[in-house]
């Protein structure tokens, strides 16, 4: 057999055997490439193995190029180290991360996070062209450059707050998309960035934003969505949902509570019981020898204001329900 596989291997053109690859697009031998040369040595990484196809012209992966081997390091925000030359950082950061060069781009979006950790003032003035830039490489089409965008991501919201609130809008849309899709590790980046998000921008800021995409027409965003707005409104407390307006909050959670996915579901009925919470702590009813029937009748009365006879009773029956195990409990 061993000759027969000589003789196999002496057919393939020179050319292609000097590239790895047989006549038939087979891989022979993987290339190994290595990101993470520049990245902090001595620290705890997450390192994932993936496999890279080069790109076309038009940025979308070749199925008959060669594919690579590449093992990436992931450096968590807390093991980040300070960048060492700050000014020459900042001289090229904006053009390492337009580069061609995916490489490259990684080690720059690795350097932004550093500088938005430990000199968050300095990159203040170019923000907004950072931001842009990090939406580009999070439209990538290589894993690695678009998990270490997410990564920059989640640490621009813990580092900037609110004031990344006029640039958010496309961060939004493309994470929200990246924790919709199917690669898992890219998936569970991209939550944790959302879980930044929220628990760094002002509800009363980030509510807006959210809202539009419980309408949407991929069921995985809308789900995404409900989840971000049912983290966020118990931030707003009681005086934030009141100035919010608890109707709109109402209208919401009754609009997902026969969302397609459960995950929809679970988060508006997280969202209608803190609703009913503060309701019923902000609306003091009127007197009438009983103790619990006065806070039903009022969360039944607003509910049935509010909203249709059907949605007002599956509100009124989660809400109910989560009344009842909440008695139990006790």
């Amino acid at each position: 057999m061993s000759e027969i596989a000589l003789r196999d291997v002496s057919r393939i053109p020179e050319s292609e055997r000097t590239n790895g690859i047989s006549n038939n697009g087979n891989l022979i031998k993987p290339r190994f490439e290595s990101i993470g040369a520049k990245a902090d040595e001595g620290h705890k990484k997450d390192t994932t193995s993936l496999v890279e196809a080069p790109l076309t012209t038009n940025g979308t992966e070749s199925s008959g190029a060669m594919l690579a081997n590449s093992e990436v390091e992931y450096i968590e925000s807390e093991n980040l180290k300070d960048v060492e030359d700050l000014e020459n950082c900042l001289k090229t950061l904006l053009s390492e991360l337009g580069s061609k060069d995916w490489v490259s781009v990684c080690d720059a979006l690795n350097n932004l996070r550093r500088l938005s950790i430990f000199h968050r003032e300095a990159i203040v003035s170019i923000l907004t062209d950072t931001i842009s830039l990090v939406v580009k490489s999070l439209k990538n089409p290589r894993s690695a450059v678009c998990k270490t965008a997410i990564m920059a991501s989640a640490d621009i919201f813990r580092a900037y707050n609110d004031d990344i609130i006029d640039s958010l809008d496309p961060l939004l849309v493309q994470l929200l998309l990246k924790s919709s899709q199917d690669k898992k590790f890219v998936c569970e980046a991209a939550e944790i960035a959302l879980i930044a998000l929220t628990s760094s921008v002002s509800p009363l800021l980030l509510l807006p934003k959210l809202q539009p995409y419980i309408k949407n027409r991929n069921p995985r965003i809308r789900a995404k969505a409900s989840m971000c707005i049912s983290r966020s409104v118990p931030q707003l407390g009681v005086d934030g949902i009141e100035a919010f307006g608890i109707d709109k909050l109402i209208q919401i959670g009754a609009s997902q509570l026969s969302d397609q996915l459960p995950e929809s579901r679970d988060a508006a009925r997280t969202l209608l019981v803190e609703l009913q919470s503060v309701y019923e702590k902000s609306h003091v009813p009127e007197p009438t020898g009983l103790s619990e029937e006065p806070f039903i009748a009022s969360w039944e009365h607003f509910c049935q204001s509010k909203l249709s006879p059907s949605s007002a009773q599956a509100v009124l029956r989660v809400t109910n329900i989560a009344r009842e195990g909440l008695v139990l409990d006790s």
